[in-house]
This record gives C-alpha cells, sequence and structure tokens, in this order.
C-alpha cells in the first residue's frame, strides 16, 4: 500500500498531478480541492495517497490532507461507489459538508453531484451514517507542516479567460457536461474572480449549501 508521496510536481491539473519521486514519475488522480493546495511545478509535494489495483488497472489517488484520504477509503467501501465516483464526491463537496449531508440526511445535496442518482445518495447515507464516527477527532485544518502545500502554494488563475477555462475544466473533471459547467460559471463569473472561487461558487448553486 502506498499511503503518502512526496517529490517534485511536474504537471498539474483539475484530476491529475505527476509527481517524480526517485527518478519515477506517478500519475496521481486528485479532487479538485487538493489541485488548488498543489503548489508551483517544479516545487516539491506532498500527497496522502490511496493505491487501488484492478485486473486492468493500478491508479494512485492522491490527498492534500489525510482526512480527505481516509474519508475517500470509507466512501469506496459503499455497495456501488467506486474510486472515480468517491473522487467526484470529494470533489464536490469538501469533508465537512459531506458529514452534514449525512448526519441531515441530505439526499438533495447528494443528486446534485454527478453519477450520484437517488439510490446511489439514500445507500451513502444509511451506510456512512455508521462510519463516520471513524473520522472523529481528524476534524484539523491541514497544516503546511502536513500538507508540504504551505507557503509555495500556487494561487488560482484570477480573472479573465484563463481562470474561466479552468474552473469550466475542473467541473467537466467532476463528471458535469462541458454545456452544462460553461452555463454554471457563466451564471456567477465577475472580473477578478478566482478559477477557484468561480468553482465553488458554481457547485454551490448546482448543490445546495
Amino acid at each position: 500500500m502506498i499511503g503518502r508521496i512526496r517529490g517534485i510536481l511536474v504537471e498539474k491539473a483539475p484530476a491529475q498531478a505527476l509527481v517524480e519521486c526517485a527518478g519515477l514519475g506517478y500519475e496521481v488522480d486528485i479532487p479538485y480541492t487538493t489541485f488548488f493546495h498543489l503548489p508551483e511545478t517544479g516545487a516539491e509535494v506532498t500527497l496522502h495517497t490511496h493505491f487501488a489495483v484492478r485486473e486492468d488497472a493500478q491508479s494512485l489517488y492522491g490527498f492534500a490532507s489525510m482526512l480527505d484520504r481516509n474519508l475517500f477509503r470509507l466512501l469506496i467501501k459503499v455497495n456501488g461507489v467506486g474510486p472515480k465516483l468517491a473522487i467526484g464526491i470529494l470533489s464536490g463537496l469538501d469533508a465537512q459538508q459531506f458529514i452534514r449531508c449525512v448526519e441531515n440526511r441530505d439526499v438533495a445535496s447528494l443528486v446534485k453531484l454527478p453519477g450520484v442518482g437517488k439510490k446511489t445518495a439514500e445507500r451513502l447515507l444509511i451506510e456512512m451514517a455508521d462510519r463516520i464516527g471513524q473520522l472523529e477527532g481528524q476534524f484539523v485544518p491541514a497544516s503546511p507542516e502536513t500538507t508540504g502545500m504551505g507557503h509555495g502554494a500556487a494561487q488560482p488563475q484570477s480573472g479573465g479567460a484563463m481562470a474561466t477555462e479552468e474552473a469550466e475544466a475542473a467541473l467537466i473533471a467532476l463528471g458535469y457536461k462541458p454545456q452544462e459547467a460553461a452555463k454554471a460559471i457563466s451564471k456567477v463569473a465577475e472580473d477578478d474572480m478566482t478559477s477557484e472561487t468561480l468553482i465553488r461558487l458554481a457547485l454551490r448553486n448546482m448543490i445546495p449549501a
């Protein structure tokens, strides 16, 4: 099991990072929330990881905090929830928001996520209700010392076409259709908004707080 990786960030995108470690380049699938914590390419980065092996593929999933990684591991134990869907859930809702959905039995917010139908949402609420207790005591914001993403963290693109394109790409990576992503971003876009702000506002409109 590969539980953590530390190396040089070679490439990054809303859904994936390429980290060079001991001469090897590891492709790491990430939620968009982790993407915005990544430093500039060429800098050192540390990710908490989960290594998944299937008959047809081996995949490495990375997270800015151990809490996100541990929640991901609980999600993929739910019947019908695979790693791809779990990444989408953690991209659309942060850990605290997901916990609130479970505690409030909030099906409406979950079904707004791409790939989550009503039956899957109901299954998540039932099965995760008995499992989130395992995360008790972990709700502490990740610090630069634990994530390796402090002072060198890249700032989201601010304003203009680049921020809009980056925001749309992130929503598409979550599973939204290009037309849905463009429409959602255009509804909230204002001058000088960062790509992170655009995404958060767009998701807030799609997924009730």
